[in-house]
């Protein structure tokens, strides 16, 4: 997974609330198993019209926000299905920070999972944010010192301390279950001796 330490980019602002991942990814398109090429669906129903051809003025159809690498949203924001299809897709658009007031759970956890930084701040400083991105100016995220900087003002945010090491340190579960390793066969190898018939095949 990639290392998150600063993000600068044009936020793209998508106002509508409610917004769940079968509005993110479609089911039509949860087939694959990869995590690439799912970007060209994303929002697939908002960005395309029923014969397939672009939608000119949804929000990250238009230069410059269809390269914003940060995307403002209405609240509750991944809501719906577990599907982790949803962050693969935002990922592989290029999206790697969604900043809203709030977010469903599983998503939320799934973002992080993913290398996406998913930010929770008040509404206010979301319809802040989502005026200056019509400046079309960079606004810069930095992780570390936990600021969203725009202008001449920085946002401060809150974010778990674990997670926050994960984004940083490009962790995903695998790397952490990895970094386990020693522990595992050390625990493998006490109920090996200790209760053998727990490992035992039929």
């Amino acid at each position: 997974m990639e290392k998150f330490f600063k993000l600068k980019s044009i936020p793209a602002y998508l106002s509508l609330q409610n917004i769940d991942t079968d509005m993110i990814i479609p089911k039509q398109f949860l087939k694959t198993i990869k995590r690439t090429g799912l970007g060209k669906s994303l929002f697939y129903e908002m960005r395309y019209d029923e014969n397939g051809k672009i939608i000119k003025d949804f929000i990250l159809n238009k230069g410059p926000y269809n390269q914003s690498k940060i995307l403002l949203a209405g609240k509750n924001f991944g809501c719906g299905s577990s599907r982790e299809h949803a962050p693969w897709a935002l990922l592989d658009f290029g999206i790697k920070c969604v900043i809203s007031s709030s977010f469903a759970d599983i998503f939320y956890n799934n973002c992080f999972k993913n290398g996406i930084l998913p930010i929770k701040i008040d509404e206010e400083k979301i319809l802040e944010l989502s005026n200056y991105s019509k400046r079309q100016e960079e606004i810069e995220i930095n992780l570390e010192k936990q600021e969203i900087s725009f202008g001449n003002k920085v946002i401060k945010f809150k974010i778990d301390e674990f997670k926050k090491k994960c984004l940083i340190e490009g962790l995903d579960d695998i790397d952490l279950s990895i970094g386990k390793i020693k522990q595992i066969d050390a625990y493998e190898q006490m109920i090996n001796s200790n209760k053998p018939w727990i490992l035992r095949n039929g």
